[in-house]
């Protein structure tokens, strides 16, 4: 019995650390733009980190960019920049409308590998220009509002009408 609790034990110990395995993180040096337009470049250095901590040399990540459903419609290789762990790729979206993107970190060491996501972008045309229509709209709403209160605030404050031009002066 003491033999099966001592495995059983060991065992508790070892599954954690055995499960750890290869893992890595990914940084970018900026997110897409404000104002990004359909095939204009991005560059972007990719950091991948082991464990969150070492920089990795000798992986390629790959950045992916996804259409609206979930299809892959461009990728791109992160090139190593002489930096360890820095890896630099020249990202372009395809066209108008929203993609998500995601980072592939390349460590397949241990199985560990895996695709860093992250939140969708608005690319080109719907709210690329300056919104003239809604800041006209609040402006017409806020002076018919000022007019409003002026009138409201005049409205039995009338003058007390002059009887003769003495009691007036």
């Amino acid at each position: 019995m003491k033999k099966l609790l001592l495995v059983l034990a060991v065992a508790a110990v070892a599954a954690p650390i055995a499960s750890a395995g290869g893992w890595a993180t990914v940084g970018l040096s900026s997110l897409p733009p404000s104002g990004l337009k359909a095939k204009q470049a991005w560059p972007l250095d990719i950091t991948v980190l082991q464990h969150g901590q070492t920089p990795l040399s000798g992986v390629t990540p790959i950045v992916t960019i996804r259409d609206g459903g979930g299809n892959a419609v461009a990728k791109f290789n992160g090139k190593p920049t002489g930096k360890p762990g820095v890896y630099h790729a020249v990202v372009s979206f395809p066209g108008e409308g929203t993609y998500s993107y995601e980072v592939y970190d390349g460590f397949g060491t241990y199985g560990g590998a895996k695709t860093h996501t992250f939140k969708p972008v608005q690319i080109g045309a719907p709210g690329d220009s300056f919104p003239y229509f809604p800041l006209g709209l609040a402006l017409a709403f806020a002076l018919g509002l000022a007019g409003a209160t002026v009138v409201y605030l005049r409205r039995g404050r009338e003058p007390a009408p002059v009887t003769s031009l003495r009691e007036a002066a």
